[in-house]
């Protein structure tokens, strides 16, 4: 079963209110991490933000986006620290009930576009990504770092983390590079395809170790989605779902509207259900229609709206079908 959910910062927002009204009852919810004083690995901080949902009528299941961990990814002094945070903030996950964080294996950048205001449908925007513009872009301060360093960064991290996972009962849900091009100004990402998540997932075989399916970085990787959705389903490795489309390749593309990108929507939800998936769903990035400033490129909420219900179209029709 899929069950509808919306990504919400920490504030109350009108999104908040509308999500509500459209029958959404899962929140993922974010971290205040930048807010001074805030301590993520202290379980009154956590329940603070979690209350806060909680009294809006929202079920916490989803956190996503982890504390800056830099040391982690690049293998640096102080990732052993970082690390201990880490299974401290699970814990505390674990004692309010929420089932799973999404967190990303991309050092120095996380997801990265060269525009966010392509014009598209009617005036709307989205954003895009062109690799071609980064060509002549300096090597960061970390300079080159290899796809071998990254993997064993990787394997590092997750051969430490999963058991702890496992014994609180939290779910790992590792979201794709996004994009899903190597390298960025020297920096090599590693989850790019496919045959890169089955190699991830192979590392550890833990049933607390699974993934994030974006379905717009699948797409970008070229990848089948429907088919790539019943793989990774029927192995139980699908925790939480980004539900977005795109036009373009790897090193060229743009964001659309749900209903106009190149995938099979409606394959997609049926590939989920087919394999079974048991887990939340949530918008991704959403044009930014007429009237909005495209301050949050991506999180407008006109354009969620739309998403959400042409999401929830996709799931009623399969249930009547199926009946």
């Amino acid at each position: 079963m899929l069950r509808i959910a919306e990504a919400l910062g920490c504030e109350i927002t009108p999104m908040w209110y509308l999500a509500r009204q459209l029958g959404v009852k899962e929140a993922v919810a974010g971290l205040p991490y930048n807010r001074p004083g805030f301590d993520y690995t202290d379980f009154n901080d956590f329940m603070f933000v979690y209350n806060k949902f909680k009294d809006f009528g929202f079920r916490v299941t989803v956190l996503e986006g982890a504390p800056e961990n830099h040391n982690i990814k690049l293998g640096l002094p102080g990732r052993d620290e970082e690390i201990d945070k880490f299974i401290k903030l699970l814990g505390n996950m674990a004692r309010l009930g929420v089932e799973a964080i999404c967190y990303n294996f991309m050092p120095v950048f996380g997801w990265f576009r060269t525009s966010m205001a392509i014009e598209t449908r009617g005036g709307a925007f989205v954003t895009g990504y062109d690799h071609e513009v980064l060509k002549d872009a300096p090597l960061t301060e970390f300079g080159e770092v290899s796809q071998d360093d990254m993997w064993a960064n990787y394997e590092y991290f997750i051969r430490a983390v999963a058991p702890e996972a496992q014994r609180l009962g939290v779910k790992l849900a590792l979201h794709p590079d996004d994009p899903p091009i190597s390298p960025l100004r020297g920096i090599s990402r590693i989850l790019i395809s496919a045959a890169a998540f089955e190699r991830a997932m192979s590392i550890s075989p833990n049933p607390y170790h699974g993934m994030t399916y974006c379905q717009g970085c699948f797409s970008t990787m070229g990848e089948d989605v429907p088919e790539t959705i019943a793989k990774f389903g029927k192995q139980n490795k699908i925790f939480f779902i980004h539900f977005r489309d795109v036009v373009g390749s790897a090193a060229k593309f743009r964001e659309t509207f749900h209903d106009e990108g190149k995938t099979d929507m409606p394959g997609a939800i049926k590939a989920y259900l087919d394999a079974g998936v048991n887990c939340p769903v949530r918008v991704d990035h959403v044009p930014t229609m007429h009237g909005e400033n495209n301050d949050r490129p991506g999180y407008e909420s006109m354009g969620r709206l739309y998403a959400i219900g042409y999401l929830r179209g996709l799931l009623d029709s399969h249930t009547i079908s199926s009946t």
